[in-house]
């Protein structure tokens, strides 16, 4: 991370649903923006596993706890049914595919997410 920095390029770290938020604390600092996956990497469509819910919690304020500009994104599952979840949770950075792109009116999707 420190290397990628030094090229003043943004950089950021990703964990998987099942690794710990402890496991980045000590790279927190240099990131620009964590990654929480709420579905394990592989294939799009699967369902948002709700227990990475209290993690998105603990990561914000582990990015609070640095007083620095971190984002927090979470990719997996997310749809019109769990996203405010998600965002009261913490994160400020959504990726939804699955309901984007498999919606009749991805537009109207899109501004059932934001909403």
């Amino acid at each position: 991370l420190k290397a990628i920095k030094s090229l003043g390029v943004k950089c950021g770290a990703v964990i998987n649903p099942d690794t710990p938020v402890d496991s980045i604390k000590d790279v927190i600092e240099e990131c620009d923006m964590l990654l929480l996956m709420s579905v394990f990497p592989g294939f799009g469509g699967q369902k948002f596993i709700p227990e990475v819910l209290p993690k998105i919690e603990q990561a914000a304020r582990l990015i609070e706890s640095t007083g620095k500009d971190i984002d927090l994104e979470i990719d997996g599952g997310i749809n019109k049914e769990n996203v405010k979840l998600v965002k009261d949770a913490g994160a400020n950075v959504i990726v939804a595919g699955s309901a984007v792109f498999k919606a009749e009116n991805m537009a109207e999707a899109i501004a059932q997410l934001k909403a």
